[in-house]
């Protein structure tokens, strides 16, 4: 545990970072998963300025998105690691951005296709108010073993959205978006789940003290063998 967001998002980019060195540095390039959000600013923030990581080795994959946001829309997730990533660090080897503006469909066959190729070695995620998991909403599909799906966004989710004040009522939030499934997060090598903020502390509660399940999509983290979770004094609160 960390006493406060900046502490937290440095103990988990610290992490990232070294993961991505060590898999540079043993097959001479690292596959990762980026998540955006507000939980993973401090932590992208660190990476950005770790000048040792050598980003022509890195091959990036990209959480979720909205289906039929456009990418000028402050809530774009392409346009959040556009603008707070990628246009900050030097070019990587390839980047995989979902775009929810094209079929839906077409767009999750593609990437399927393209992440199949890539084991990924370090997946960067965090936990919705709702205990989601990317977009994945309870009752989470935990059996699908298709790489990116297109998902209902329950009210729970598209509150916290609006909440955090990406758009102005709910009405604005997509009703659906494509996801990451939770089987192939799961595959990752590490995952590192950042969780900041106490409006997080009882999706956290549920995430760790709960038996597995699909309506606290999250829990399923109980089960992999090398996953971290950084928390805050304000997530952790009620553990």
């Amino acid at each position: 545990m960390n006493k406060n967001v900046p502490d937290l998002g440095h103990a988990a980019g610290t992490l990232t970072s070294a993961l991505i060195k060590q898999a540079i540095r043993e097959k001479g390039q690292a596959n990762v998963i980026l998540a955006t959000g507000a939980s993973q600013f401090e932590t992208l923030r660190y990476l950005i300025n770790d000048k040792e990581i050598d980003w022509s080795g890195v091959v990036m994959f990209h959480l979720d998105e909205y289906i039929g946001l456009p990418e000028s829309h402050p809530a774009s997730f392409r346009k959040y690691l556009k603008e707070r990533f990628l246009i900050q660090v030097p070019a990587l080897k390839e980047i995989h951005l979902i775009n929810g503006e094209t079929d839906p469909e077409a767009e999750c066959k593609k990437l399927s296709e393209a992440i199949a190729k890539y084991p990924i070695d370090v997946a960067l995620v965090g936990i919705g108010e709702n205990g989601h998991l990317a977009f994945n909403d309870p009752p989470a599909d935990f059996d699908t073993e298709i790489p990116y799906i297109i998902v209902n966004l329950d009210e729970a989710c598209r509150r916290q959205q609006m909440g955090e004040g990406w758009f102005n009522t709910i009405d604005e939030v997509p009703a659906q978006a494509i996801s990451m499934s939770v089987q192939q997060i799961m595959k990752s090598k590490h995952i590192i789940c950042s969780v900041p903020d106490k409006r997080k502390a009882e999706a956290v509660r549920n995430c760790l003290k709960n038996e597995v399940s699909n309506l606290f999509p999250s829990s399923i983290l109980q089960q992999h063998a090398h996953c971290d979770i950084f928390l805050d004094e304000d997530s952790a609160s009620l553990l």
